[in-house]
């Protein structure tokens, strides 16, 4: 059994254990739903510029404004509008916002190139003014990425001991580091198969990624290099069949795409079992206040019996007393 309460003159009433582990499984539920429905970042590709979106055109009315990017709690860029028209503005590594902002509200936020880094990035605007020292108007999130190279792939001419064929895959240029694995006529390759060693590049955050496969093999055999990165959404395919590399770079997004699938799938199922926890929820409600309305009403019986024969002993007190006199 579960824990007991004490409702009133209700007396004690247990909950059972099924009724504590549906609280449980709907707080789960509501924390799986919040992770399904997280927010998305923006995705900044190294050495290439980002917009970081911020419109408010109520601000065009304002004077003497002062905004402030942040990221985090450094300070990106700070730019001060005058009431003459001039604008002031100190910023980081060549952040900047758009010369028309006091005119259109676009403060959005336009960044040369993104941070090189594995965290997700919160970057805020607030403005200070007369009228609110500190209102943050914006809130972006930012991941970093980079692409990879078309992955290469070539085969060992000369056979290693034991009969074993050894095969190459390389890509470079890329980040965060890659998931590599590979396909051997459509199925992965043996375990202890494959050797995969990722080097930053130098006076770079970038990745270069090398995967060795050795495995006897036919000479008709079908082998693919499959380099992923999560970050930019990409699967990079190498194939090659017989003594000739076939097909080339494929970018698919089956994985993608299934992600998204059961994604959907977990966030819909989730769903459906919190509203069910909240219906049953509501009928153990209604249960336990007509449970209560119905005590209360036997308790009002039980009172107008009783005065009912207290008034009938005060009559029959009133007879005997008037049979004396």
């Amino acid at each position: 059994m579960g824990p007991c309460w004490r409702c009133g003159s209700l007396g004690t009433w247990c909950v059972f254990g099924a009724q504590t582990a549906l609280r449980c499984g709907l707080l789960l539920g509501l924390l799986a739903l919040c992770a399904c429905l997280e927010e998305k970042c923006i995705l900044g590709i190294m050495g290439q510029p980002v917009l970081l979106p911020c419109l408010q055109p109520q601000i065009t009315s304002s004077v003497n404004v002062t905004i402030e990017w942040r990221r985090g709690e450094d300070l990106v860029l700070r730019s001060t509008w005058r009431a003459d028209g001039v604008v002031e503005e100190w910023s980081l590594d060549g952040a900047a916002t758009p010369p028309d902002a006091p005119l259109t509200g676009n403060l959005s936020l336009q960044l040369p190139g993104p941070e090189p880094t594995t965290r997700r990035l919160r970057y805020s605007l607030r403005v200070a003014s007369q009228e609110n020292q500190s209102a943050e108007l914006c809130s972006v999130c930012l991941q970093t990425a980079a692409s990879f190279s078309s992955p290469l792939l070539r085969m060992e001419a000369a056979a290693l001991p034991g009969g074993e064929t050894a095969f190459w895959c390389h890509a470079s240029g890329g980040f965060p580091e890659p998931a590599v694995f590979w396909l051997v006529d459509g199925g992965a390759a043996p375990e202890g198969s494959v050797s995969t060693w990722a080097a930053p590049l130098p006076d770079s955050h970038r990745y270069n990624v090398t995967s060795r496969l050795a495995l006897n093999v036919s000479g008709d055999a079908s082998v693919a290099c499959v380099v992923q990165n999560p970050s930019t959404n990409e699967t990079l395919t190498s194939m090659h069949g017989g003594a000739k590399v076939t097909g080339g770079p494929v970018v698919t997004s089956r994985a993608a795409e299934a992600m998204w699938i059961f994604s959907t799938a977990l966030c819909a199922v989730v769903g459906v079992l919190v509203t069910v926890g909240v219906v049953y929820q509501i009928h153990l409600d209604r249960m336990s206040k007509r449970k209560k309305q119905e005590f209360q009403k036997q308790q009002n019986r039980g009172n107008k019996k009783k005065r009912r024969l207290e008034e009938e002993e005060e009559e029959v007190k009133l007879e005997r007393k008037e049979t004396d006199v």
